[in-house]
């Protein structure tokens, strides 16, 4: 989450590659957390989504946000993304394909910090969205609208994404257009923590799915999964998403998942801030100077980056671990997922406990509750019992981890509030999803539209 200063001017070589990642190893005391979210613009009166354009679309949100201290970056004349300054707090806001707003947060202390971050931004853009007439959903999937109806952003990297989509796998498009996550990126201390932090993410990341799922709803009906968003991901790409089976392999470490990085085929390369069609071309010809897009040219570290960033496993690897299982939801969700995995991952002896706990799961094992996890949640069947019992387990362990962290809000209380909105989720049975299902086939008298209002920021 922040970077150090690197030496080759180009990454020609997967040595160079594989000292990139390994660079990111810091000591405990600089780890850092930082949180992700997207959210759902719709205008208020009519429940349709945010264009780009207009006096009251989703420029107009990002011209807003200026008022705050945001600075614009551009593609052409369109403003599409927003930074601040470290010394303003830090981060940006992004557009997502269908104009999913999304925050990428700066690298915090602690959850305390996260969710105060969290909540001035949704501050700012509910004054900005009052002006406007906009709302902002917190859900994993478009409840109501589908393709059709999805706006596009003005955004390069999008735009040659449409066509090459669909030739990867049946719902590419929905997951670009329809799909909103909440994710969590995490520090390690060297490889070998990185592996065990990777492998512990990997094998939990169906019960982040199950305790998170938050849209069972598609075309305004019930989908009959609980998270169509990981649902989506099964039918996008398979050469660049998955739990990646090999991570547990003996003698994993940096070197495989650059080999793994390079075989999954390029989107583009960006030069003078234009998007370069590299779709299907391999980053392997790429350092030795023979990418058709740029014959004679070698990557950059920017390269690199940016490749890094098409890869969609369940969890990935950059200078730090993202986790990518979740769906968006309410405030004290966003919270609570930092709060998670931070409590599994941010105190050795936790940390030990997981991944003792996560040893002899097999492979057929963890795949079986990514395919079930979308589908049935927290009731997943896993060894003789459901993914709920693992779940009552894992949270006891998340707590434990945080208490020892021992992070103080300045009134005497740690980190460990924000696993209430999980601690009920867990004491309910049931995934999120289900409540929302209760209200369709209840009060909502089998109409989603109320979902607009009951989950709206």
């Amino acid at each position: 989450m922040s970077d150090t200063p690197e030496t080759p001017e180009h990454f020609d070589t997967p040595t160079h590659l594989k000292a990139w990642m390994e660079a990111g190893s810091k000591p405990i005391e600089q780890w850092r957390i930082g949180t992700e979210h997207e959210k759902f613009g719709f205008h208020s009166k009519d429940l349709t989504p945010l264009s780009y354009d207009g006096p009251d679309g989703i420029r107009a949100m990002l011209e807003g946000l200026m008022a705050f201290g945001w600075e614009g970056h551009y593609e052409g004349d369109n403003v599409v993304a927003l930074t601040r300054s470290d010394a303003d707090g830090g981060g940006s806001v992004t557009l997502e394909p269908g104009g999913q707003l999304e925050l990428s947060g700066a690298p915090l202390e602690n959850i305390h910090q996260t969710c105060g971050e969290i909540s001035t931004h949704l501050h700012q853009v509910g004054s900005v969205a009052k002006e406007l007439g906009q709302s902002y959903l917190g859900a994993g999937f478009s409840p109501l609208w589908g393709l059709k109806d999805a706006p596009q952003m003005p955004k390069g990297r999008y735009m040659l994404m449409n066509n090459y989509m669909p030739t990867r796998g049946a719902r590419g498009l929905e997951m670009m257009y329809l799909s909103a996550t909440v994710q969590v990126n995490l520090d390690f201390g060297s490889e070998a923590d990185m592996v065990e932090k990777l492998r512990i993410s990997l094998a939990l990341q169906p019960l982040a799915t199950a305790l998170f799922a938050n849209s069972p709803f598609k075309d305004g009906k019930p989908s009959g999964n609980v998270s169509e968003r990981s649902k989506v991901w099964l039918e996008t790409d398979n050469q660049r998403t998955g739990m990646l089976p090999w991570v547990f392999e003996e003698g994993f470490g940096f070197e495989q998942y650059v080999d793994y990085a390079l075989d999954v085929p390029m989107y583009f390369v960006v030069r003078n801030g234009a998007y370069i069609n590299a779709l299907g071309m391999s980053f392997r010809d790429f350092m030795d100077a023979k990418l058709p897009a740029l014959p004679g040219e070698k990557p950059t570290k920017v390269d690199w980056e940016n490749h890094l960033t098409t890869l969609f496993p369940e969890a990935r690897v950059k200078r730090f671990i993202e986790m990518r299982g979740a769906d968006s939801g309410p405030t004290q969700s966003l919270c609570a997922l930092s709060a998670f995995w931070v409590g599994l991952l941010y105190d050795a002896d936790t940390q030990k406990q997981v991944a003792a706990l996560v040893a002899d799961w097999t492979a057929e094992e963890r795949m079986a509750l990514r395919l079930g996890a979308p589908v049935t949640g927290l009731a997943t069947p896993f060894r003789g019992g459901t993914l709920l019992d693992v779940a009552r387990e894992v949270m006891v362990l998340s707590e434990k981890g945080l208490r020892a962290r021992a992070r103080s809000d300045g009134s005497g209380g740690d980190e460990t509030q924000f696993l209430a909105y999980l601690q009920a989720v867990v004491a309910d049975g049931r995934s999120p999803a289900m409540a929302l299902l209760d209200k369709y086939h209840g009060p909502w008298g089998g109409d989603v539209r109320p979902i607009f209002q009951e989950m709206k920021f």
